[in-house]
């Protein structure tokens, strides 16, 4: 009898420890994350997802406080091995399961999915691409984390220009994106007096062997070569044209980074007179320094790339908005926020220095970009650029 009636305290304790644990259950937030964490894409969406989570270990640890309430952030992550079916198929699983308020998407493909019915179904995409048809649509649910890649065009091309001259060879990839580069950069070169000799895009993602390619191209005599995709195989261009003799100047588009290309062209000396995008490692000011130096410790032996410092700066906004609009469910209130979440974002969460967003929902920003002198990276800003 008196064991009967001992089990009435463990059984109340039981009681209030599973309340307890429904009550926490219930305040967490979930963002979620559709990306390639299998295939070839795969180091691209790990990027990704490791800069959203670095975001996510810093504000749990400050205290994630709403309206008077405290909550804890997590990342829901799900593959969808770059294809954009797979990715809306994950988008509504993390909104009908998971009550995901925001979700990232780091590539167009997939955004443009997840646009079909995000408004709809109430919940803030935040797509990591720098195609300006994510905004373009006027989709009001929707964010556009990096700056468009048409900003890039002008500069770029003032800089080739002025340093080598007006004969462009178009050897960069074959793949969708890239494709829409050479429809923005081909007319704007011309436009700009230049003459395109040569073109011939190449299967970046597919090949190793580069020398038939860049031999084609070479043929033509260009001054300036137009090149990218991803990083790896960008480098091994640069390195074929390199030791078939060109001697003019690389424009790099923004999918290749700089420092991941040095890697296999064994420093930045074959990259000279090149500009493309500037790689936080080469960063001098203060903000970007103290950012790699905090990711350097938390993932010894790697550096950070922009797909980790722009998702990473991402998810700081999203929490941020959450916090002014007092609200951490409504997709349409924390959207509403967003603008005004980045602008009131301190430094130290926003290395790459996010300026605001447009009405349409895309980043704005003052972008600095690297230009390879004497063998070195040198940072200068698009604006300064586009003055020349």
């Amino acid at each position: 009898m008196a064991s009967k009636f001992s089990l009435r305290p463990l059984a109340a304790a039981l009681a209030f420890g599973l309340a307890a644990t429904g009550a926490l259950a219930q305040d967490v937030v979930k963002i979620g994350y559709s990306g390639p964490l299998s295939g070839g894409a795969a180091l691209y969406g790990k990027n990704v997802l490791t800069g959203m989570q670095m975001a996510v270990d810093e504000i749990n640890a400050a205290g994630f406080e709403v309206g008077g309430k405290k909550y804890k952030l997590e990342i829901v992550a799900l593959d969808d091995k770059y294809n954009p079916s797979e990715s809306a198929i994950n988008a509504q699983r993390l909104v009908q399961e998971h009550k995901t308020p925001a979700i990232l998407v780091p590539h167009s493909g997939g955004s443009f999915a997840l646009q079909a019915f995000n408004e709809r179904s109430n919940f803030m995409l935040l797509s990591y691409t720098s195609v300006p048809q994510i905004t373009a649509r006027g989709n009001k649910m929707t964010i556009r984390i990096p700056p468009e890649f048409t900003g890039y065009v002008q500069p770029f091309i003032n800089h080739a220009m002025a340093k080598y001259g007006k004969s462009l060879a178009i050897a960069n990839a074959d793949h969708d994106y890239a494709k829409a580069w050479t429809a923005a950069f081909k007319p704007a070169w011309e436009a700009a007096g230049g003459k395109v000799v040569a073109e011939n895009p190449m299967s970046y993602n597919k090949s190793t062997d580069f020398y038939s390619g860049v031999s084609r191209v070479m043929a033509s005599k260009p001054e300036v070569m137009f090149i990218g995709g991803a990083s790896e195989p960008t480098g091994l261009v640069v390195k074929q044209a390199r030791e078939l003799g060109f001697k003019g100047g690389f424009v790099i588009i923004d999918q290749a980074k700089m420092d991941e290309i040095a890697k296999v062209t064994g420093g930045y000396a074959p990259l000279e007179g090149s500009i493309g995008v500037l790689p936080l490692v080469e960063d001098t000011r203060p903000d970007p320094k103290a950012f790699v130096e905090r990711f350097r410790k938390a993932n010894p032996g790697r550096d950070p790339s922009s797909e980790v410092s722009l998702n990473y700066t991402a998810v700081h906004a999203a929490a941020q908005a959450m916090k002014l609009a007092g609200n951490v469910t409504d997709a349409t209130a924390i959207r509403a926020k967003m603008n005004e979440a980045f602008k009131t974002l301190p430094g130290k969460y926003n290395p790459n220095d996010l300026e605001g967003v447009d009405e349409k929902g895309g980043s704005l920003a003052n972008t600095y970009v690297g230009v390879v002198e004497n063998g070195k990276v040198r940072q200068v800003t698009l604006r300064e650029l586009a003055q020349k």
